[in-house]
């Protein structure tokens, strides 16, 4: 269908790739956490933003480049493990300071746009993923519309699943209002997960 080989795979792929939680999830349910579902809509927003660029790069042979320079790929990643470490530490140091003044502070959804974009452009494997995953579904007549298509379908399916993150996470949120102490440890909890995927990636580049 539409010149995808193995149509109903391909889509089964693509939820399945949704499912693997990763420092995108965290950042959106965070986000959605402390904000709303507006905030939460903005790192959606921001991930699938992410998502495309790579999606386009990996069309335009950005991953041939990274093979060819491996020292350009391992800066990369070296950079990618330090933001998402950053990053979970600034989520620790703001969930101490709403402990210490009792403040939840307000932030735009455009932050959380930024936010998700950066976290989502912090592993570069990601374009090699791309690179490996389309090819497997491509015929070889099918037009160059097609990889337009596909990214279409990545992108559709993946607001789909993240956005109904937002709204269940929004949900658990509104109840754990009632219970200050849980909704701290989950935020904790998500800054010590992009702390871990932080260090994960690092300790993947220097193997």
């Amino acid at each position: 269908m539409f010149g995808i080989e193995n149509y109903l795979s391909f889509l089964t792929a693509i939820v399945i790739f949704q499912l693997v939680p990763g420092p995108g999830t965290f950042t959106i349910l965070n986000a959605t956490a402390r904000n709303g579902v507006g905030a939460g809509l903005g790192a959606v927003l921001g991930t699938l933003a992410g998502d495309m660029i790579y999606m386009l790069a990996a069309v335009a042979g950005l991953a041939a480049v990274l093979s060819a320079h491996p020292a350009l790929f391992e800066a990369l990643q070296w950079l990618g493990a330090a933001y998402l470490c950053w990053i979970g530490l600034q989520m620790l140091r703001t969930g101490a300071k709403e402990r210490a003044t009792g403040i939840k502070p307000t932030q735009p959804a455009w932050l959380y746009f930024r936010q998700a974009c950066a976290v989502s452009l912090t592993n570069p494997k990601v374009v090699l993923f791309f690179v490996a995953f389309f090819p497997l579904f491509l015929r070889s007549d099918s037009p160059a519309s097609t990889l337009l298509l596909m990214m279409a379908h990545v992108t559709g399916l993946s607001f789909v699943y993240q956005a109904g993150l937002v709204l269940i996470g929004n949900a658990v949120a509104l109840r754990l209002k009632a219970l200050p102490s849980a909704r701290k440890t989950a935020t904790r909890l998500a800054g010590l997960a992009l702390i871990g995927f932080g260090i994960k990636l690092a300790a993947s580049n220097g193997g």
